[in-house]
């Protein structure tokens, strides 16, 4: 603002110009941009394309496709596993199941590793991938929701969840917490992350704990960049089958499509689904 001119002095119209055009620089130089807002989430749902069986006893808690078959991680004290199967028909492929200590979280696969993490145990479980034979076991810090892999510039970082609003980058090979970004949904942080799946377009989507939805994140800011109602699922299904089902978690991408498959804790279903 310019300064106040003292009472009874007498300015020239030159003198009061220059005032002027000095307060005006003043304030072009104190002047900041504001910050771009964060764009809003955009509001999904889901297209269902075809059912398929899932057993409704697993409290599923991971869920991933790799080499055509389906991994699934399951949780409970005395109920863990890892188990894979038949995408088509459901059919137990190989299963291993966990010490009643434990109980199980995310898993994804990586190229040489299956990972399994555990919930308040903080032990990360190394797999062979194709017999899930334990190779070795990693202690971390905090708890272990979801888990998945993701690309990088030619190499690869896994992705964790613990059920707050952070997601942690962990190195692929050791386990070894490497970095963390804060998922906020138009500027407010989104906790309850759950399970996770790194999509091939670079998106990491999450299971919100305790709701239907499901979030798409972008890794690098943090950023929602949408939000998908997947309700419909859930109503989809008879009373007997909702009958003893659990919230909404499992998601896992389709290689090679823009189709996911989705499930529950104890549901009887598995939808492949588009986000539409």
């Amino acid at each position: 603002m310019p300064a106040p001119f003292r009472s009874r002095v007498k300015t020239t119209a030159a003198a009061a110009m220059g005032l002027l055009t000095a307060a005006g620089l003043m304030t072009g130089c104190t002047e900041t941009e504001p910050e771009s807002p964060e764009t809003s989430a955009d509001a999904l749902s889901v297209t269902v394309v075809r059912t398929l069986p899932h057993d409704r006893t697993s409290f599923t808690q991971g869920l991933e496709i790799s080499d055509g078959v389906l991994y699934e991680s399951t949780g409970r004290n005395g109920t863990s596993y890892v188990r894979v199967s038949d995408l088509d028909t459901g059919d137990i492929l190989r299963q291993v199941d966990l010490s009643s200590s434990y109980f199980g979280e995310g898993i994804t696969v990586t190229d040489s590793t299956a990972w399994q993490i555990t919930w308040q145990d903080g032990v990360a479980f190394a797999r062979d991938p194709q017999t899930l034979a334990e190779r070795a076991r990693v202690d971390y810090d905090g708890e272990g929701w979801g888990l998945c892999e993701a690309p990088t510039d030619g190499s690869s970082r896994l992705i964790m969840s613990d059920g707050s609003s952070t997601l942690t980058f962990r190195d692929p090979a050791t386990f070894d917490a490497t970095g963390e970004v804060s998922v906020t949904r138009d500027g407010n942080p989104l906790s309850n992350l759950n399970e996770l799946e790194c999509a091939e377009d670079g998106s990491v989507y999450a299971n919100v704990w305790k709701t239907f939805d499901i979030a798409r994140i972008d890794p690098q800011t943090g950023a929602v960049t949408a939000m998908i109602d997947a309700r419909p699922l859930w109503d989809a299904m008879t009373d007997e089958e909702r009958a003893g089902a659990d919230v909404l978690n499992g998601i896992a991408q389709i290689p090679g499509t823009d189709r996911f498959l989705v499930t529950g804790k104890l549901w009887p279903t598995m939808y492949e689904v588009e986000f539409t």
